[in-house]
């Protein structure tokens, strides 16, 4: 995958404090590279000023026009992607941008996902007890589903090759695209790592993830996705 064009998608909804410094460090990171690349903010509604700044960079901007959720942002974004290899990271500044390098080479060395880990060898004052508990119950039960261990069922931070994203059949309209896409890959038997990745505490406003409605959703969305897991045939 040498002369791969790299995509990053970036949802994004009322993040206009994050969302400057977001792609600027992007930026500076795909740059570094040395690879043909893409960025792509998908804007998801937002009321604020997050769709102005997104344009004010050079970067692809998609409007949702109202609020429809993460996972149909993605979805939208990946439908535009151009990349051989997408990334995807959050717009509310928890992850950090130079990770994306190590996000990508166990891709150019045959991996079909890598997942990013905010519970590899990082601290855990990111984020509430209850989530933690969330996250932990949540990779339990994929653990017995699909026979995987995994850390991480939760995060929006990932590289994907895009053929792999053409063969799967997602869903999802909100949070629960991580599930989604994780238990997908699992249960086909892509080439799947997780990589530890730096996180930090959202600096402003609270998660808009609704731990009891959201965490339902996700609950729902593992067993409909262990149960209906077919992959597209695509041509070559």
């Amino acid at each position: 995958m040498k002369h791969s064009v790299i995509s990053v998608v970036i949802p994004a909804y009322n993040e206009e404090k994050t969302m400057g410094e977001v792609l600027s460090k992007t930026i500076s990171v795909m740059e570094s590279l040395g690879r043909p690349y893409e960025i792509i903010v998908v804007d998801d509604g937002s009321t604020d000023r997050t769709l102005e700044i997104a344009s004010t960079y050079k970067v692809t901007v998609l409007s949702n026009g109202r609020n429809k959720g993460k996972g149909y942002a993605l979805r939208k974004g990946f439908q535009h992607a151009r990349g051989d290899v997408i990334v995807t990271i959050d717009s509310d500044g928890a992850h950090d941008p130079k990770d994306i390098p190590e996000m990508l080479k166990p891709i150019f060395n045959g991996a079909d996902v890598v997942s990013g880990s905010r519970f590899l060898g990082a601290s855990k004052d990111f984020t509430s007890s209850l989530n933690r508990l969330g996250n932990f119950l949540i990779n339990s039960i994929i653990m017995v589903l699909t026979g995987k261990r995994i850390t991480d069922s939760q995060t929006g931070f990932r590289a994907i090759k895009k053929e792999i994203l053409e063969k799967l059949c997602l869903e999802s309209i909100g949070y629960e695209i991580e599930t989604e896409l994780t238990v997908k890959t699992l249960k086909n038997g892509f080439i799947f790592q997780e990589k530890p990745i730096a996180c930090k505490k959202r600096r402003y406003h609270n998660s808009k993830l609704r731990v009891l409605y959201d965490g339902i959703k996700i609950l729902k969305t593992i067993l409909k996705s262990n149960f209906n897991s077919k992959i597209k045939h695509v041509k070559a």
